[in-house]
């Protein structure tokens, strides 16, 4: 059957199974090229338990947690974005530097979210002392 007619269909196991390598091959090509990835998850590693201990009860510990992992996933997708405009040659064009400067925006825009829900949850608490 053509893919067209069936790519409404479950994928199933092997199609799940598919998906998972080329995510691993994305993040792992990222981990290779990236450097700014690389730091990222390297923070993650340190904030992750920081969070954990910080937090108080469920909420907080998500609020704090739930806010780095958007982080690494604006970094994949600037890579990718990255990676697509020098696939077509590394001359200068304006487009491509708007493109460039935009996915970089958003990496940034989503690290202010970080010190904004951890300064929200914490800052309270240090107040409170």
């Amino acid at each position: 059957m053509p893919a067209a007619i069936n790519s409404h269909m479950p994928r199933g196991p092997a199609g799940v199974w598919r998906a998972l390598k080329w995510s691993l091959q994305g993040i792992g090509a990222c981990w290779r090229h990236e450097e700014s990835f690389r730091l990222e998850v390297w923070l993650l590693l340190l904030f992750v338990p920081a969070g954990i201990w910080l937090g108080q009860g469920g909420v907080e510990r998500a609020i704090l947690l739930g806010s780095l992992l958007p982080v690494l996933a604006a970094e994949l997708i600037n890579s990718a974005i990255e990676a697509l405009i020098e696939r077509y040659g590394s001359e200068h064009h304006e487009l491509a530097g708007r493109a460039k400067d935009m996915g970089s925006a958003a990496v940034f825009v989503l690290m202010m979210n970080v010190l904004l829900c951890w300064g929200l949850v914490l800052v309270p608490h240090w107040l409170a002392r």
